[in-house]
């Protein structure tokens, strides 16, 4: 998987467009070295697990500060509107993590031009997407920062191939958990094309679901190029086919949230798992 990234003057969006995963040659090159929040009652969060299934039933809410863990290592992973970047709002505020994005990494690199963000933007200015090996050695060297180490981390929709998760593993990075949001086609598909941008606060509505306050703003809204039915579609499909290449190696860890919920619940869900495995390791440490 590689990146490519549209700048203009009023905004930068990443997009990604799928290629078949190269042998990770680059590795023989590189140096290994809210606030209170009231959640409701859940009913129960599947686990995948390659010796057992098992359900997670939480009827609680919040974690009290003598269980936070401080290194949490999470991959979290969604379709374009599955409401992943609401999730990673609640799970670093309420764990304190440090959150991660290869777009963020991306974006910033270039801004500080920096020796990986000149050679993305190098391949950016020909038209060629920016290779893996570029984008896995920045989100690497975010992930060996001393906040990450000492937080623990939140790894924001990467990796997206199989061949990205392999090259982090070899630099020592796994999560303990891979969190998946499932929300079906037809919902996804409705809420992104009913999304509006509006280019003046860039804050996001839904003409459905959050319309505009008055007037005036929705006479300026935008949409997004690629926000239609059909794009969609094509986006949709390709985030399928590279995530399913990803679960296949973390099976184990893997946790399946219904994202169609609202997103209480669906942070409930999330919260649940999480307490779930900070009761286990520290069961197991106590042992």
């Amino acid at each position: 998987m590689a990146y490519s990234l549209n700048l203009n003057s009023s905004s930068m969006m990443l997009s990604n467009k799928p290629k078949q995963p190269p042998v990770l040659d680059f590795l023989n090159s590189q140096h290994l070295s809210s606030s209170s929040l009231s959640l409701s009652p859940i009913k129960s969060l599947r686990c995948r697990n390659s010796r057992q299934s098992h359900s997670l039933v939480v009827m609680g809410s919040s974690l009290s500060s003598t269980r936070k863990k401080k290194d949490l290592k999470i991959m979290i992973s969604g379709a374009p509107a599955s409401g992943k970047g609401t999730q990673c709002e609640l799970i670093t505020t309420k764990y304190d993590l440090v959150h991660v994005a290869a777009g963020d990494l991306l974006r910033a690199e270039i801004a500080a031009g920096s020796e990986s963000g000149k050679k993305a933007k190098e391949y950016m200015e020909k038209g060629q997407l920016v290779p893996d090996e570029i984008v896995v050695m920045m989100v690497k060297d975010r992930l060996s920062q001393p906040d990450s180490a000492e937080k623990g981390w939140l790894l924001d929709g990467y990796p997206r191939s199989s061949s990205q998760a392999t090259a982090l593993q070899a630099f020592g990075f796994k999560p303990d958990l891979f969190i998946l949001l499932e929300v079906p086609q037809e919902i996804l598909v409705d809420r992104v094309v009913g999304r509006r941008l509006d280019p003046v606060t860039g804050r996001i509505y839904h003409l459905t679901y959050s319309p505009p306050e008055t007037e005036e703003i929705a006479a300026r809204l935008t949409q997004r190029f690629d926000d239609t039915e059909e794009r969609v579609k094509l986006r949709l499909q390709t985030h399928n086919q590279n995530v399913e290449s990803v679960l296949s190696l973390f099976e184990d860890i893997t946790v399946k949230v219904d994202g169609s919920l609202s997103k209480e619940d669906v942070f409930a869900k999330i919260d649940s798992a999480l307490s779930n495995l900070i009761e286990q390791e520290s069961a197991t440490a106590a042992t």
